[in-house]
């Protein structure tokens, strides 16, 4: 494996993926919460205010946009 491969990767202002943080999956930038789980919520119909609420509010409105858009 080289150096490349262990570094983070920024997908967005919001999102990121690093090697060191949940096995490289996308996280919202500066928590554990996985992109995968708060789309999952999007795609049932969930309010984002109730996401952002199950979340304890460590995401935002933007970052749940963001995570839309990149999903496209």
């Amino acid at each position: 494996m080289t150096d490349e491969n262990n570094k983070a990767k920024i997908l967005g202002r919001y999102i990121v993926a690093d090697p060191k943080i949940c096995h490289g999956k996308p996280t919202f930038r500066g928590t554990r919460v996985f992109v995968s789980d708060v789309l999952e919520q999007v795609a049932s119909g969930m309010a984002w205010e109730t996401i952002i609420e199950e979340w304890h509010d460590s995401i935002t409105k933007e970052a749940i946009a963001e995570a839309v858009q990149l999903a496209m």
